[in-house]
């Protein structure tokens, strides 16, 4: 897809180069939701890396004919992707590229397993991604009225022009920038610099039945680059994404309610709200930005009404938002009525976001009891707890957007999964 049209600045981030230390993450390695001790019929493995051409990518690693001392060149495998082989393996080892050999990708460690084929579209200079007001005044025939259009472009959107991106929907767009707190009612929930971590540094993780679960929640994450940094064996992070923050406006409770509730004023636009997210904002998106448009990849998010709003779309748009990430949804909006429209959704996967995540903070604040109930609904839909699906109560938070900021990390690893 063509390049960024309609960005009011786009600012070049500096680059530059620095001389490999011994990569410090060279422990034995698992490969991504498997457990660390999960023996593998021996395989080979081939890794591709996709990087404009003009430079050499080598490879460095804990086996597999690799070592973190000495990096060992890659083949060209078709316009800007280079590819290498690894010898047979007998379990998951740990890997990262290297641009010219002397600069290492970044963010954590890489994964394989025996067997497994990886592409990955890697960044070596940026360290940051970048906030812009993508569109001023995005007019919608739909609902008749404009609003700002802001998007994150990650670390490496302008340093690798062949990554494409899952993209994250969010409501209440002014109120999630670190770069822009002006914009914001209360504390942003510094949603830029949350997906900056991510892309530097992962945080360890704890095996569990079915793969590695998120890092608790509450205290200082325990940051990583690879394995050897964790007790648990397991440094992870979730993959970059360009998030679309969706301003909203003076008519925040009509659009983001799917009923009228008559103890309110108002209500009942959000069929509105979401034809102009699906019909006429995703697709000049699409248009704009390299992003990956299946609902596979495209998640939508957002708190109090607007966690109630993404729970509607489940039922109504799952075609095109695949994944849903509802932070201390408005479940008491007309008498609870989210909650039994979701126990009569059609049970049928293919009809459903493929994975759907939860939470409130504890108390009657922040409607613990019907958010308890809407969880509840999900699982009983058979959605796999911790796979497909999680619920999470925070002990001690309010609905305000500093609790929110604290459990988007934890949403986007489910939604989003291990990179």
């Amino acid at each position: 897809m063509p390049p960024v049209r309609a960005l009011a600045v786009l600012l070049v981030l500096a680059a530059c180069h620095a001389a490999p230390a011994a990569n410090p993450d060279d422990a034995g390695a698992s490969a991504d939701g498997e457990l660390a001790d999960g023996a593998s019929e021996p395989a080979a493995a081939t890794v591709h890396v996709h990087y404009p051409a003009g430079h050499a990518i080598t490879i460095r690693g804990a086996g597999g004919g690799l070592s973190w001392d000495a990096g060992q060149p890659t083949t060209a495998a078709g316009v800007d992707t280079v590819s290498f082989t690894l010898a047979t393996l007998t379990a998951p080892i740990e890997w990262k590229p290297l641009l010219d050999d002397t600069t290492w990708a970044r963010g954590p460690n890489y994964h394989v397993a025996p067997g497994q084929t990886v592409d990955i579209w890697p960044h070596f200079l940026q360290t940051a991604g970048q906030v812009v007001t993508l569109i001023p005044a995005f007019h919608s025939a739909t609902l008749g009225n404009d609003r700002a259009i802001y998007a994150y472009l990650p670390a490496s959107y302008t340093e690798n022009p062949d990554a494409t991106y899952p993209v994250v929907y969010m409501h209440d767009g002014q109120n999630l920038w670190a770069a822009m707190p002006q914009l914001a009612f209360g504390a942003p929930w510094n949603v830029d610099t949350t997906f900056d971590r991510a892309t530097e540094q992962g945080t360890c993780s704890t095996a569990t039945a079915t793969g590695w679960g998120a890092q608790p929640l509450g205290g200082t994450p325990q940051t990583c680059t690879g394995d050897a940094d964790c007790a648990s064996g397991a440094c992870r992070t979730f993959p970059e994404a360009i998030v679309i923050g969706v301003a909203n406006t003076a008519n925040r409770i009509y659009e983001y309610t799917p009923t009228t509730d008559p103890t309110t004023a108002g209500g009942g636009g959000a069929d509105l709200y979401l034809t102009m997210l699906v019909s006429e904002l995703k697709p000049a998106i699409d248009a704009q930005l390299r992003t990956r448009p299946e609902a596979a990849s495209t998640v939508l998010a957002g708190s109090s009404l607007g966690g109630l709003v993404s729970a509607y779309a489940g039922l109504t748009h799952a075609d095109v938002f695949g994944k849903l990430a509802e932070l201390s949804p408005s479940t008491w909006w007309n008498d609870g009525w989210i909650v039994p429209a979701v126990q009569t959704a059609p049970a049928t996967p293919a009809t459903r976001p493929s994975i759907v995540y939860v939470d409130s903070g504890a108390g009657d604040g922040d409607d613990e009891a019907d958010t308890d109930q809407l969880a509840a609904a999900y699982l009983a839909l058979g959605y796999a707890d911790g796979t497909t699906f999680r619920h999470v109560v925070q002990p001690g938070a309010q609905h305000a957007e500093t609790y929110w900021a604290e459990r988007f990390p934890g949403a986007m690893q489910l939604v989003l999964g291990t990179r």
